[in-house]
């Protein structure tokens, strides 16, 4: 069974990483604070649907008195968390897809997605 890390101990980790990567600033420390709390919520998750099993569905019954299967609620959730916490990684430049986006130099302003759409329409 694995162990779970603390989101203190997650978000230790996360800036390491990021100040490997050169990508980390003190800014950031918000977005860190729930990017750390998505991971740590997955963990437990992550845990608790081992220990369930893994079951994929259960027996549901609903207000009509009718009895189908359903997913597990704790299944959904982890859903969930998993596009969150692809979102959070790619904001704070944790996976391989957001290290292949060209950054702008540092004198270059940065476009808005609307600058960049009206650029595009020319």
């Amino acid at each position: 069974m694995t162990t779970v890390k603390t989101k203190k101990q997650l978000k230790s980790s996360i800036i390491r990483e990021m100040k490997n990567l050169n990508t980390y600033k003190k800014e950031y420390n918000n977005l860190i604070d729930i990017y750390a709390g998505l991971l740590h919520q997955y963990q437990v998750f992550e845990m608790q649907f081992e220990e369930s099993g893994y079951r994929i569905t259960e027996e549901y019954t609903n207000k009509a008195n009718a009895t189908n299967q359903r997913k597990v609620p704790i299944l959904t959730a982890m859903e969930s968390l998993r596009k969150d916490i692809v979102s959070y990684s790619d904001r704070l430049c944790l996976n391989p897809k957001s290290l292949n986006i060209e950054q702008p130099k540092k004198s270059e302003p940065i476009a808005s997605p609307l600058d960049q759409f009206l650029a595009g329409q020319k």
